[in-house]
């Protein structure tokens, strides 16, 4: 049953004027939960039957406690939940709901009435007024001024005055049994046991939650070191692959039989070798100062048909050298993009290369973007060798390389679809990859289109 409460109540307010030498302290909403949890644990374990007055914040973490006394069949409770009109009202309580206005939507409560066992606590929020709705969203994990009494004549003033602004239908609330004494002594003890043990639970949760974060750094800054080894070893591979081949060509040339043919097949060598190894390390600076500087780079609006024809006309008459037929398809209208300074054509010239390297003589690299929602999409479709369906996953991985056989420039660093893929990434892009082994290959570049609203 749901009930309105119409009067204006302050049961904090209240309490400090009632008992002018109490001193309200600041309870973080933690200790809040551990003081709470134990009371409802000495009323189940002491098999007090209660009538409890409540209003706590939102959330089943705060409310189970008071479902975990409602399930105790064998005693008898009446439990009146005040809250507002943002919450759900369970049908386990009376529910009376408080008005937008009412000064209790800052405050929460709990109190607990019973021939055996009395006590109230309360605590407020202290919001200025004019704060903004952020401000106070993060102030729902800060400390709130709370009060914590036995105090029999505190206590009845507070039911009085609930009573007194409670809405006449509501069932009443029966306090004929409240004397001028405090709850026995050996039922506060045993309060305060179960108070510290709560505590202690709270503590060595907080300490378990801080050893599984110390233990998550440790293995982040292992995994850390681990992937920096590892990069640094891939690095001194493959910068000694050429050298070795280097060498092997010097020592070759050395030798005094050589013939002039084989003499320049060694020179030929060399001059290969140099041009992969001067790739591996440009390539590698690149891919660092990238890695540096993005994170700072600031994104900017791209329109496609401004960039992709002109990266496309570059790349013509190598394509006809080649017998391989280039072309765009971009339509004038299309949105403009996001992106990185000067990224969507190193984008494209990294693609547009790979898709020539392995595309044989007749077929062909087709480039077109269409809209699709709040993106485009911008396709890089080849008539190539394609990739093996296994193999696709690596081919984003630093000095990866794909050996088809249809092309003999293996002098290529491996690092340009590593690049595409960080330079989307910094872009707030995407690509995916469609390929089939002899059936060529299509890369999907998805872009975030600029919203006139949002600039």
């Amino acid at each position: 049953m749901k009930y309105s409460l119409v009067d204006d109540l302050s049961v904090y307010n209240l309490t400090l004027n009632v008992s002018k030498s109490t001193t309200p302290i600041f309870f973080t909403p933690v200790t809040l939960l551990s003081i709470i949890r134990a009371k409802i644990d000495l009323l189940i374990e002491q098999q007090i039957a209660a009538t409890i007055l409540v209003k706590l914040p939102p959330g089943k973490l705060w409310y189970s406690e008071i479902e975990r006394y409602q399930k105790c069949e064998h005693l008898s409770k009446n439990i009146y939940n005040y809250q507002t009109n943002k919450q759900e009202f369970s049908d386990l309580y009376i529910n009376i709901e408080l008005l937008a206005d009412n000064q209790l939507k800052n405050e929460y409560f709990l109190l607990i009435l019973s021939p055996e066992f009395w006590s109230l606590m309360v605590a407020a929020r202290q919001i200025p007024e004019n704060q903004s709705r952020e401000k106070i969203k993060s102030q729902k994990k800060s400390p709130l001024l709370t009060i914590n009494t036995f105090e029999c004549e505190i206590i009845q003033e507070v039911v009085n005055e609930i009573k007194r602004v409670n809405p006449p239908d509501v069932p009443p609330i029966f306090t004929d049994f409240i004397c001028p004494y405090p709850p026995q002594v050996r039922l506060i003890n045993q309060l305060w046991i179960k108070q510290i043990q709560r505590q202690e639970e709270i503590n060595q949760q907080t300490i378990n939650k801080q050893i599984i974060k110390v233990r998550q750094n440790h293995q982040n800054i292992d995994n850390k070191e681990y992937l920096q080894d590892e990069y640094l070893i891939n690095i001194c591979q493959e910068l000694r692959t050429p050298l070795t081949h280097i060498k092997t060509a010097l020592s070759l040339l050395n030798s005094p039989q050589i013939k002039p043919p084989q003499r320049q097949r060694y020179l030929q060598m060399l001059n290969q070798e140099c041009d992969r190894q001067s790739s591996l390390i440009t390539g590698l600076l690149h891919l660092l100062e990238l890695e540096r500087n993005l994170a700072e780079t600031k994104l900017e609006a791209v329109n496609l048909s401004d960039i992709i024809p002109g990266v496309v006309s570059t790349y013509q008459s190598l394509a006809q050298e080649k017998g391989i037929m280039i072309s765009s398809t971009i339509p004038n209208d299309i949105p403009s993009v996001y992106c990185v300074n000067g990224g969507l054509r190193e984008i494209m010239i990294n693609l547009l290369h790979n898709s020539l390297k392995f595309t044989p003589t007749g077929g062909q690299v087709l480039v077109s973007a269409k809209l699709q929602g709040d993106y485009i999409l911008l396709e890089i479709r080849d008539t190539g060798m394609g990739i093996p369906e296994n193999e696709i996953p690596k081919i984003f991985d630093r000095f990866y390389r794909v050996r088809t056989g249809i092309s003999e420039d293996f002098n290529g660093a491996g690092l340009g679809l590593t690049i595409v893929k960080q330079l989307l990434r910094h872009s707030r892009g995407s690509i995916s990859v469609k390929s089939k082994l002899y059936a060529g290959s299509n890369f999907i570049i998805k872009l975030a289109i600029v919203n006139p609203k949002t600039e």
